[in-house]
């Protein structure tokens, strides 16, 4: 049959360009794959090794690119990225819960699974080690898409007879759905912003308060795996753990003023939280545009983790 002859370089094509961050959707090509090769062992075979081979390559540019640049990677990775600023602090909460196995089962979360490799790289996990797991990841995946069409061979025979029915009609709809696809990932990426939007304290104005003596409480709310990468805080600034939020709140005053900076793109993580404080009854949190990062970029003093912790007033 014809569609053999294709399905293994565009299920191929398809996953490694998913994997370089165009927004072709995954499971879909595994499961028409799968249905596809249903009756064929060779094909099934060739169609598994080929989806985990290109879900591992596609991700190795990205691995390195985390190893040589950072965090600076992962601001590019959110600001071409369709998900939220946000699954870059999810992804390091999950490294740090789960260290390299959480690579296991990124590819079924989506958003985490684009910033998963470059974080891996950032946080420095060997080549060697982030290859098996990440391998792995692909594997399994590639399985459960496959898997899936099999079951529903019947299925997708008879919707792809009803496309090649509609002759140019079924290019125009598929590119309808991709757009849609597309579009509703956009619009999911402008709710999140449009969530963050509240008032930012700039790096000047936080330094003018401090040098006034007026001693606002500024809380560093970036993951304990970035803090362990860049060891740099502004001075008297308390880190504080998401998952002890209350006991850290218990501890300051209502009327006192409260920054918190992160190193995210669009300060998602300080906004959310600065959110999640005036709902508690603060009035006086501000997030600080740019992070720790226009801290650095203006020159002023940072100091180290490692220095005497400031206690919180």
């Amino acid at each position: 049959m014809v569609v053999h002859d294709y399905v293994l370089p565009t299920l191929f094509g398809g996953l490694l360009a998913h994997q370089l961050g165009i927004p072709i959707p995954a499971f879909p090509l595994l499961i028409w794959a799968g249905a596809v090769a249903f009756g064929d062992t060779p094909l099934l075979a060739q169609a598994f090794l080929l989806a985990t081979v290109a879900g591992t390559a596609g991700n190795l540019p990205w691995y390195f690119a985390g190893r040589r640049y950072g965090y600076r990677i992962l601001k590019l990775v959110c600001r071409v990225s369709l998900s939220p600023d946000s699954c870059v602090r999810q992804t390091e909460t999950a490294f740090e819960r789960r260290g390299a196995a959480m690579l296991l089962v990124a590819r079924f979360l989506p958003g985490i699974e684009t910033v998963a490799p470059p974080l891996a790289g950032a946080l420095s996990l060997p080549a060697g080690r982030f290859l098996v797991y990440d391998a792995a990841g692909s594997a399994l995946r590639a399985g459960a898409g496959l898997a899936l069409g099999l079951a529903f061979h019947g299925q997708v025979d008879w919707l792809m007879q009803r496309l090649a029915t509609l002759g140019t009609n079924a290019a125009i709809l598929l590119g309808a759905l991709l757009g849609a696809y597309v579009g509703y990932r956009f619009a999911q990426r402008w709710r999140f912003l449009r969530s963050l939007k509240t008032a930012r304290i700039s790096v000047r104005e936080l330094n003018d308060m401090m040098s006034r003596g007026e001693e606002p409480v500024v809380l560093d709310v970036r993951s304990a795996a970035h803090r362990r990468l860049d060891a740099r805080r502004i001075p008297g600034a308390r880190a504080v753990d998401l998952d002890a939020l209350e006991r850290t709140l218990a501890e300051v005053s209502r009327e006192r003023d409260v920054v918190l900076y992160c190193a995210c793109p669009n300060e998602a993580t300080a906004a959310k939280v600065a959110l999640q404080l005036r709902a508690r009854g603060f009035r006086r949190v501000r997030p600080l545009s740019g992070g720790i990062d226009a801290w650095a970029s203006a020159g002023l003093v940072l100091e180290s983790v490692d220095d005497a912790r400031a206690p919180l007033a």
